[in-house]
């Protein structure tokens, strides 16, 4: 991970924690019938945020350490799972977890393995991963273009985005890209997501992204006052929907 990529969530996480989609139950029961999860697995989250992704986990009982550079995230995650006496939170990063060799029964990436250097990352959960055990990948992809109101967010977010284009998560869910980090071949399969959200709910979503405007920044107040007439026009009953297709892909490493 860059220094970069270690800090820059630091002055989002009130609005990651409050406006972020969540992961679809379906997701984490498909983890379970596919056989990627067992009673009592040890499941290594990396990149763990602010917990969304482990929580569902423990739910499910299965004990989760969370691998987080970013201090402010990791305690916001810290404060939200104090309740599960299975999670266990360390300051690292996937290219260096400092967990034992061989402990962990799988490794779930939330909407973080674009951030990870691939070929270290790689190497360093071959070495914590039992033999045998999966590397599941997840993803919210966001649909862009699936009614007028998604088309015209994507323009939105495109016009103010200081680095959209090249921080896009898209840029890594390529077939090269996986069939290099994998080793070899690899499975994938999608559940459908969304959130139905009022202004703030939008207005949060937005400012939740690192590689939009925060307040501060010259373009913040023209691009608040956009949103707005984005949400007003196409607001039924005070919601609009934002769709996502939740994408997983997972194997061993071979």
């Amino acid at each position: 991970m860059s220094q970069n990529s270690l800090h820059r969530f630091s002055d989002r996480v009130d609005n990651y924690v409050r406006y972020r989609p969540h992961y679809p139950e379906a997701a984490y029961a498909f983890m379970e019938t596919a056989g990627l999860l067992n009673p009592g697995a040890c499941v290594a989250d990396i990149g763990s945020g602010t917990g969304i992704s482990a929580k569902p986990l423990l739910e499910r009982g299965y004990r989760v350490t969370g691998i987080e550079p970013n201090a402010d995230m990791r305690h916001a995650a810290e404060s939200m799972l104090s309740s599960f006496p299975n999670f266990k939170s360390l300051e690292a990063t996937a290219e260096n977890t400092s967990l034992p060799d061989q402990s962990i029964d799988m490794i779930l990436a939330g909407q973080a393995f674009h951030w990870f250097d691939r070929e270290r990352s790689r190497v360093e959960f071959k070495r914590i991963l039992k033999p045998g055990a999966s590397v599941v990948l997840m993803w919210n992809d966001r649909r862009t273009d699936t009614s007028d109101f998604l088309k015209v967010y994507e323009d939105f977010l495109q016009m103010f985005g200081t680095d959209y284009k090249e921080i896009n998560h898209k840029n890594t869910q390529e077939k090269q890209v996986f069939d290099a980090f994998f080793g070899g071949s690899y499975k994938q399969t999608s559940f459908y997501n969304f959130q139905d959200v009022d202004f703030a709910g939008l207005k949060g979503r937005v400012l939740s992204s690192s590689y939009m405007p925060n307040e501060g920044h010259k373009d913040y107040d023209f691009m608040i006052y956009c949103l707005k007439k984005i949400f007003t026009r196409y607001q039924q009953n005070g919601l609009v929907r934002l769709d996502y297709d939740t994408q997983i892909y997972y194997a061993p490493l071979n």
